[in-house]
């Protein structure tokens, strides 16, 4: 019988508590942890890391609830020859360590059984059956760490990740340390992993007992195997002395930049460093050059938003916004645009927070607040050298919001963002940063409001039939769905099991006109503005969300995690506008 299949008829929760592992209110607290992580950590995993159990105890409960063999790892021999039927990068990826072996199967210790992935993976990378006995989660961690990731390391190519920029003066014990040779190949691992996998951000979290790792994969978080918690230390200053920041300043957020190149591939990375209870969290954003860059037809518009929105940038002055949270694609929608606007006839200027694409022709700015270089201070000097367009990173305040009106109805075109919910909320966000209704409503000319949604995973997408209770989502656009074919996520290697592969734009274009100029000039509620523009023929970002629904490029979960109802239908005004970000 496949594990899959197997029926649990007890509870791991019960069976620890029969055992006198955890009591009850230990597995309360982790399953209200369980919720509020959205479920995506397993229960045994988290009574590990909250202290109310060891992991020994959660392996043997394991063992009784799947019926799989308990192996005690301790004190234990491993075979070099069956090590080497797995690859590093795998053992090290799931946690699985290799037992025994003939010629058709394979035994493998692991932590999770409902890891199928990883069984999945085992199968095809060994061509053998795969038997799983259940082994303490630790102590597999442990070994691998010692058999495996020493190996990763120094079979990797030495030069597969070089630092672009790196002063090497050993000013102290604790330089020294980061740049021992085990240290700087940890953490030129953790990046060749974060590219291989698609990563946009790494996140490095020190807890009580352990070092955590996790990585954004297409706008969602995944928790990665880390290394021990004792590297900890080491790690956190190898990457502050690569960026530049004051590894003996242990207690004040820092920032700063790293430039590398992996495989060929030139890789800015944002770093932030924030102190907790246990040490430095460090958060490192990748910025592909490579990849980075696209033009508008890339970014997945519908065809009659691109027409609107390309007509918007023949444009000769006035304000452009782009509108969204962190990471819904602003910067690179901007940058599609400047580049269709850029030519030799035009001067175009950027000041941002931080550059993160360089533009051929393109003059860019980075804002340096400490030394006075702010966004409204720059873009003051910028219209003394002669611009054509402008682009501003982001209007943070009311001056800013000053400046880039006057420079609009001075004869520039301006692109810039903003963090509201939707297009119809930017011009309440600007009126409440002290702009006069009557100057908004003359300069800006249109708002683009974007998320970003993962795309279904084409190799393993599960084709079925919308449910009453699905259909009831739609609201005015139900009927379209009803007896369609739609998909949910499924599971595959290519998508690593997350159903997911990618990710697709959503958007939401306000094109200005005299209505809603009208209805800015009354300073009408955000709502208002909404129904005149709908009515003038713009899509809501969950209507273009059902649309991308009805042509199988993902899920009704992912549109619903990223959109919210339609604001005119709930009432929404300016007051919530107000608390966007």
């Amino acid at each position: 019988m496949a594990l899959s299949e197997v029926v649990q008829e007890r509870l791991l929760g019960d069976i620890l508590i029969a055992r006198g592992a955890v009591t009850a209110g230990g597995i309360a607290e982790a399953l209200e942890v369980q919720r509020a992580d959205g479920e995506h950590r397993r229960l045994g995993e988290l009574l590990v890391g909250l202290g109310h159990c060891r992991a020994g105890d959660v392996a043997v409960a394991l063992s009784e609830q799947y019926g799989l063999p308990l192996r005690n790892l301790r004190d234990l021999e491993l075979d070099a020859a069956v090590m080497r039927l797995v690859p590093p990068d795998l053992a090290w990826r799931h946690q699985v360590l290799p037992l025994e072996a003939t010629a058709d199967h394979l035994v493998v210790a692991i932590g999770d059984p409902l890891n199928i992935e990883a069984l999945d993976d085992l199968r095809f990378a060994t061509s053998r059956r795969i038997e799983p006995v259940v082994a303490d989660a630790e102590a597999i961690r442990q070994l691998v760490e010692e058999h495996y990731l020493h190996q990763m390391m120094t079979t990797a190519s030495s030069d597969a990740v070089e630092v672009l920029a790196d002063d090497d003066e050993d000013i102290g014990d604790v330089q020294s340390m980061a740049r021992e040779a085990l240290v700087v190949r940890l953490v030129n691992l953790l990046l060749r992993q974060a590219i291989s996998e698609r990563a946009s951000d790494i996140h490095i979290e020190p807890f009580e007992r352990d070092l955590k790792v996790r990585f954004r994969i297409d706008g969602v978080l995944r928790d990665m195997p880390a290394p021990a918690k004792r590297y900890q230390a080491a790690i956190t200053s190898r990457i502050k002395i690569l960026a530049e920041l004051d590894i003996a300043e242990r207690r004040l957020p820092q920032d700063g930049r790293i430039k590398v190149r992996v495989e060929g591939r030139e890789i800015d990375l944002r770093i932030s460093t924030v102190p907790t209870l246990y040490g430095e969290s460090v958060v490192m954003r990748l910025l592909d050059k490579e990849t980075g860059l696209r033009g508008l037809d890339d970014l997945g518009f519908p065809a009659h938003t691109r027409e609107r929105f390309q007509r918007l940038l023949k444009t000769p002055y006035g304000i452009i916004l782009a509108t969204g949270p962190t990471g819904s694609g602003k910067t690179t929608t901007l940058y599609a645009a400047l580049q269709l606007v850029n030519s030799p006839t035009r001067k175009v200027i950027t000041i941002e927070d931080p550059v993160e694409y360089q533009l051929g022709g393109v003059n860019q700015i980075h804002v340096r607040p400490k030394i006075g270089l702010t966004f409204a201070e720059g873009l003051r000097h910028i219209l003394r050298q002669d611009p054509d367009v402008i682009m501003v990173g982001e209007i943070r305040d009311g001056e800013t919001a000053d400046i880039a009106i006057h420079a609009a109805l001075t004869g520039h075109l301006v692109f810039s963002t903003l963090h509201t919910n939707d297009s119809s909320s930017a011009m309440a966000r600007l009126l409440d940063m002290g702009a006069e209704p009557f100057l908004v409503a003359s300069s800006v000319e249109g708002v683009l409001a974007q998320r970003l949604v993962r795309r279904l995973c084409p190799h393993c997408r599960v084709p079925y039939r919308p449910t009453a209770a699905e259909l009831a989502e739609f609201g005015t656009q139900r009927e379209r769905f009803e007896g369609a074919t739609i998909y949910r996520p499924g599971g595959c290697e290519q998508c690593r099991g997350t159903g997911y592969l990618g990710r697709v734009g959503l958007y939401e274009l306000l094109a200005v006109d005299e209505v809603i100029e009208g209805l800015v000039m009354q300073r009408a509620a955000s709502s208002e503005i909404k129904e005149a523009a709908m009515r003038n023929g713009m899509t809501t970002l969950r209507d273009e969300g059902w649309q991308k629904v009805l042509e199988g490029m993902t899920s009704i979960e992912e549109v619903t995690r990223v959109t919210h109802e339609d604001e005119a239908r709930l009432g929404v005004g300016e007051d919530d506008a107000r608390h966007a970000d």
